[in-house]
């Protein structure tokens, strides 16, 4: 069996120079990534101080949050090309630089038209963050150790958002939300200056630089920014505005579907693409990009629902929702090292297809919970989820890059980062919808049932009046107690019935991953294929 010290064995294939160690490289842009992710949801909790502080209202302070995804799903894709053109370790330096600096100008904004603008910016270059580090992590090592990097990769982006809320309320309590950004301060300068001495280029991603009469395609850009722009938008607001009930949210709609779908064409068929799309054509990166939609989709909706159930329903102060989510993320932490070690023995198809139904597995047991369901399942509920999101997500990203040829995995980080931070909008915005709607529908079909007519509610009604007015209510006022209470148990009823309709469609939606799975080559016994 391998071990961790095997593992770190320097073999030809990686990418490495002479006096670069993989093991000394890869925490340094995991922690790059950690920021960058971090604070996708670290000032989630924070934006009633946020608006209190800048004297705007909460509505217009969850731009601080939208305008960070808009940015950095614009980016996301780009990072082939501006590492081609500014190099692997100058690029990734250079979003690191800027994104401390703009995290400074956060914590420093006087108003609230400068923390967006510094939030557009730092969502910019945190979109080169993500991506880069995944390519460097994949490139660092060999390429029968990739899954091993594809592990450290995976705690940081599942740990991350998880982390995110509960940091950030803590500080926000303790201290300002201001420090949500300041804390990025000290550890991105540690961070950059450790880079700068470690980190080295290999000679394909020596600067090819911005030459005078290269073709730059302005027409992708654009088409691309409009419609990750007009989706990231839809998806975010689109609960607020009522969907679409709102003419903003149908524009933006539009814009998203016009954009997405000439941009795809337009990558797809001009010559020298910002974002080669042509990639997809390689089977297992086609296959992994569009598992790592549904993953995210599902992955960010159960992990938003959850908690929402628990603290809308059950009563669960924000801490213990947060509670609620730890063990899983500890799972996730201890078994992603050992799913690394286990995709070079094993079947990597086997390996996704048990972190399949350990999924569906999780979200069957979340379907059955109750209002009274106590602690220990609703954690139970994550620890299983949290062991099939080891199986799943580093086997699908080994599988993705394993036979992809080196210069084009910075290329292809970005594509299916943003399959999944696509899917994971998506999802939430979905999800959180669809309840809210299955929740109106379950309370008219129960009032309905709420009727003198039906011998069980004239039952309830006596039964809880007579309870009332023995406990010394007086008559006249009883009868409305009991009304308010049944009241009551038909919203927490309607409500559960809701959350168990969405996690029994999640998990069916993760079935779908099942064929997708099988159809992906296996990678680990492979021979290694040179460097190009």
């Amino acid at each position: 069996m391998s071990t961790l010290a095997d593992a770190g064995k320097i073999e030809p294939t990686a990418l490495v120079g002479p006096a670069m160690n993989p093991w000394m490289v890869m925490p340094l842009v995991a922690m790059a990534a950690f920021m960058e992710v971090l604070d996708s949801t670290i000032v989630n909790v924070s934006l009633p101080h946020i608006a209190g502080s800048l004297s705007t209202t909460v509505d217009q302070s969850t731009w601080v949050l939208t305008s960070y995804l808009v940015a950095n799903a614009i980016v996301l894709p780009l990072n082939g090309f501006f590492t081609s053109r500014l190099g692997r370790k100058p690029y990734f330096m250079l979003c690191l630089g800027i994104f401390t600096t703009s995290s400074l100008l956060c914590g420093l904004a006087p108003n609230i038209g400068i923390l967006l603008a510094m939030r557009v910016l730092q969502g910019l270059v945190g979109g080169g963050l993500q991506p880069g580090a995944q390519a460097i992590m994949a490139e660092t090592l060999p390429r029968n150790r990739v899954g091993m990097a594809m592990a450290i990769y995976g705690i940081v982006v599942v740990v991350a958002p998880v982390l995110g809320p509960v940091l950030g309320g803590i500080i926000t309590d303790n201290l300002s939300w201001r420090w949500c950004f300041f804390v990025n301060v000290p550890v991105g300068i540690i961070v950059l200056f450790l880079v700068y001495m470690i980190l080295q280029d290999s000679p394909h991603h020596e600067a090819k630089g911005f030459r005078r009469g290269m073709k730059f395609d302005y027409i992708g850009l654009s088409l691309l920014s409009l419609g990750l722009a007009g989706l990231q938008v839809m998806v975010d607001r689109g609960e607020d505005a009522d969907w679409f009930a709102s003419k903003f949210i149908i524009g933006c709609g539009l814009v998203a579907a016009i954009g997405l779908t000439a941009a795809f064409i337009w990558e797809w068929y001009t010559a020298e693409p910002i974002v080669n799309l042509r990639l997809l054509k390689n089977r297992n990166f086609g296959l992994t990009t569009l598992g790592m939609l549904i993953f995210g989709a599902v992955l960010y909706a159960s992990s938003t629902l959850l908690p929402l159930l628990a603290q809308t329903l059950m009563g669960y102060t924000a801490k213990e929702a947060g509670m609620v989510l730890a063990p899983g993320g500890l799972v996730v932490l201890v078994l992603m090292p050992l799913v690394g070690l286990l995709i070079t023995r094993f079947s990597i198809r086997w390996l996704l297809v048990f972190g399949v139904l350990a999924n569906v597995a999780a979200l069957e047991l979340m379907a059955r919970l109750s209002l009274h369901a106590a602690f220990d399942n609703l954690v139970v509920c994550r620890v299983v989820q949290g062991m099939g999101l080891a199986f799943m997500f580093v086997p699908i990203n080994t599988a993705a890059f394993a036979d992809m040829p080196r210069v084009q995995i910075s290329s292809a980080s970005g594509i299916i980062n943003l399959a999944r931070n696509i899917g994971g909008s998506v999802g939430i915005s979905l999800s959180v919808a669809y309840v809210k709607q299955v929740s109106q529908m379950q309370q008219v079909f129960l009032i309905a049932h709420a009727s003198t007519l039906n011998v069980a509610y004239r039952t309830a009604v006596s039964q809880l009046r007579a309870a009332a007015i023995a406990g010394g209510t007086a008559p006249a006022n009883a009868l409305k107690m009991t009304q308010a209470i049944i009241y009551r148990d038909i919203l927490g009823q309607a409500g559960i019935l809701a959350y168990i309709h969405a996690f029994r469609l999640l998990g069916l939606i993760f079935l779908l991953l099942l064929p997708l799975m099988l159809l992906i080559k296996d990678v680990h016994k492979r021979p290694v294929p040179p460097v190009l």
